[in-house]
């Protein structure tokens, strides 16, 4: 730094990244949300009984949408799990899928 900025009390320029103060934005970047065996119990549950409901069966899979109906379903079932159809959802049936 430049010392007469230094002494006007101006502070590092907005593109430079100060060690001491704690990275804010990426807190809570890459925290994994926890899938118990009782919530992969209900997924499938929930999976089953809307295919047998018939209205998002395709020749081979679900049809468009379909995650969010599951969303709603899961809500009511598990009412505090805070599932989302985009993030959670679909990458725990990729999961299961591929195990």
């Amino acid at each position: 730094l430049d010392p007469i900025e230094t002494e006007l009390g101006e502070g590092l320029p907005s593109n430079v990244i100060d060690d001491d103060e704690p990275n804010i934005g990426n807190f809570h970047r890459g925290t994994k949300r926890k899938w118990v065996p009782k919530k992969d119990a209900t997924l499938v549950a929930c999976m089953v009984d809307l295919h047998n409901v018939g209205t998002f069966n395709a020749d081979t899979r679900f049809k468009a949408g379909y995650l969010n109906e599951l969303e709603k379903m899961l809500e009511n079932v598990l009412p505090h799990a805070m599932l989302k159809a985009k993030p959670n959802l679909e990458s725990r049936i990729r999961t299961l899928k591929r195990d």
